[in-house]
């Protein structure tokens, strides 16, 4: 994840920004970079890999300037390189950006058109060149910031200085987090409060939407109208050495929230977002010539696994075999040379899962590893490392990871349909474009039901039993929802496929018996309405969690219906884990167990 710091200050600043960005380097980056303005003009310094490296540049070539920006840089588009690290300059403008702009291909073309000259392969860039083109219109700095917020699309973090205003940092907010630091005479920006600890302890966290006029006495925040709006100062605990809440109740509400971020990403390292294709994966895992794939996990990334099975099937054509990693090492499952073996792990040290490794390859199959930390057990056995990169994952009950690892999981499987041949170039593209835009409908999604369903958590919390359906990969889900309400609330939760309902739970069925259904309007919404029609016959109480178009089509009474946008079917089981995971979370919140630490639970299962 990238990492952003600013500061608007009375002495100088470069050092300082570079020792804030050092506090952000658990966030992964690739590049870093640099920007101040100084008698009038803009000046920077930027570097390839660690921030070692800029430092020695500011060592031989200091950086003065009393106002700047900072930026640690995580590929997405374009190599990563000096030419692509940020600040970029356009006209007196400089930029530094977290996220990805969805419509920079078509703005840049359109600036192109009138003559635009483009230096870098970053989709940032059309930030800058909009910023200037607007102010060489006639705007002014806030106008500007404001067209150019109402013309780009997608889940970003901002930070902008111009050549012309040399006590004022701009800011905007539109899915990845920022922070305003609040100090003496000072003012400061960063991707979260750890960043700017050394500075001062008085924050304030801009809300989706939100952009920022930051000055030395204060900051203006706006919506995204452009109307004002006050969020409150808070008294941040964030220290240079822990990872903070932020402004957030517990580490798992924190992790929800961080998911278009990280997904992006994640994304970013398997597909290119600009020619809306998959990256080729070089590994020892030759998908073309493959005749069957094993799947093993435990809890969570089992789940994911299970969404995975149906991507490689019906993209790849690629038969799957997939069980839990303490049932896969017993059963003996017959394995030849023509499979391959992936391994799904959080922490990549889980007992049962390096156990299943092992087996397989003693029996001569190659092995691709989907783990959060490259350098843990399982990686290390691994022929080939698909990393996820969600970033730390502290709640104990996983939600950033288990969307990582799906992001992983669909890029795997349209990488492998590539190779097969099984999905022509205009089916890779429309698929890509969809994972695109992934990003930006989660944060939509986080802020649209977010209040709804801390209103019905509160129903939720006083039921001893619950049930989850799904169709699809929202079968997987069913079984993600249960296990998360479960494991933090400590309610009786299970997940069935919608098909199984009167194969025997539907004997459960009755009005203490809430029935949490996951139907997006799908090849498979129909059958899993009849399913919810039986579940209405007997009296159930229906949480329905589904699309626009689902909840036009469905007559049915229910306890609630939480709606969705209506997404590629690719992509929904990322966007509608939201959902699930909101509803397990502000449950447990409401009956007071321990979120982040659920009793009986360990982060990283080591032992049998």
């Amino acid at each position: 994840m990238c990492g952003i710091v600013g500061i608007v200050g009375n002495k100088p600043v470069a050092e300082r920004l570079v020792d804030a960005l050092k506090r952000l380097e658990y966030r992964g980056y690739d590049s870093a970079g640099v920007a101040t303005i100084n008698d009038g003009k803009l000046d920077r310094r930027r570097a390839e890999g660690k921030l070692f490296n800029l430092e020695t540049k500011l060592a031989g070539d200091p950086l003065p300037g009393s106002i700047g920006i900072a930026h640690t840089r995580w590929a997405t588009h374009g190599v990563p390189n000096e030419t692509n690290a940020h600040p970029h300059f356009v006209e007196g403008v400089a930029v530094v950006h977290n996220g990805i702009i969805e419509n920079f291909s078509e703005i840049k073309e359109e600036l192109a058109a009138e003559g635009a000259t483009f230096t870098t392969q970053t989709d940032t860039e059309v930030v800058a060149q909009l910023l200037a083109k607007y102010r060489r219109e006639g705007l002014g700095r806030r106008e500007a910031m404001h067209e150019m917020l109402r013309h780009v699309t997608g889940a970003y973090a901002l930070a902008v200085i111009f050549q012309d205003d040399p006590s004022t940092i701009m800011a905007a907010r539109s899915g990845p987090p920022l922070a305003i630091g609040f100090g003496d005479g000072e003012m400061f920006l960063g991707s979260d409060a750890i960043a700017l600890s050394p500075f001062t302890n008085r924050i304030a966290y801009l809300h989706d939407g939100d952009w920022a006029v930051i000055g030395k006495q204060g900051a203006h925040i706006f919506d995204i109208d452009g109307n004002p709006v006050d969020r409150p100062v808070q008294i941040s605990s964030a220290s240079a050495y822990m990872i903070d809440k932020g402004n957030h109740r517990h580490f798992m509400e924190k992790e929800i929230y961080e998911q278009p971020e990280v997904i992006s990403h994640a994304l970013s390292h398997y597909v290119d977002f600009a020619e809306h294709t998959v990256r080729d994966m070089a590994s020892d895992i030759d998908f073309a010539n493959l005749h069957g794939l094993a799947i093993s996990a435990c809890g969570t990334a089992y789940l994911a696994g299970l969404v995975g099975k149906y991507w490689f099937e019906r993209y790849a054509r690629l038969p799957v075999e997939i069980d839990v990693a303490s049932e896969f090492r017993y059963r003996e499952m017959p394995l030849s040379k023509d499979q391959a073996a992936l391994f799904i792990s959080q922490s990549g040290e889980t007992a049962d899962t390096l156990a299943s490794l092992r087996y397989c390859r003693d029996n001569g199959l190659k092995i691709g590893a989907v783990v959060n930390v490259k350098e843990s057990t399982i990686a290390r056995e691994s022929d080939a490392v698909f990393p996820i990169l969600a970033g730390p994952e502290i709640g104990v009950a996983s939600t950033k990871a288990f969307t990582c690892q799906l992001a992983v999981l669909a890029s795997l499987a349209l990488a492998a349909g590539r190779a097969r041949g099984t999905i022509t170039e205009a089916e890779e593209k429309q698929l890509v474009k969809s994972l695109a835009e992934m990003p930006r409908i989660m944060s939509q999604v986080l802020n649209a039901v977010q209040p709804q369903i801390e209103a019905l958590s509160r129903d939720l919390s006083k039921f001893k039993d619950v049930l989850y359906l799904g169709r699809g990969t929202s079968y997987p889900l069913a079984l993600e929802g249960a296990l998360k309400l479960k494991e933090i609330s400590y309610i009786h939760a299970e997940g069935y496929a919608a098909g199984e309902l009167k194969h025997g739970p539907i004997a459960l069925i009755d009005e203490n018996m809430p029935v949490i259904v996951i139907a997006p309007f799908d090849r498979f919404f129909e059958k899993t309405v009849s399913n919810m029609q039986e579940v209405a016959a007997r009296g159930g109480k229906i949480i329905f969690i589904t699309d626009g178009k689902g909840a036009a089509a469905s007559k049915l009474e229910t306890m609630a219906t939480i709606v969705l946008p209506v997404v590629a079917e690719i992509i929904s089981p990322m966007v509608y884990s939201i959902p699930i995971q909101l509803l397990a979370y502000h449950t447990a919140v409401f009956m007071g167990t321990d979120v982040d630490q659920p009793r009986n639970l360990a982060k990283s299962v080591t032992v049998e």
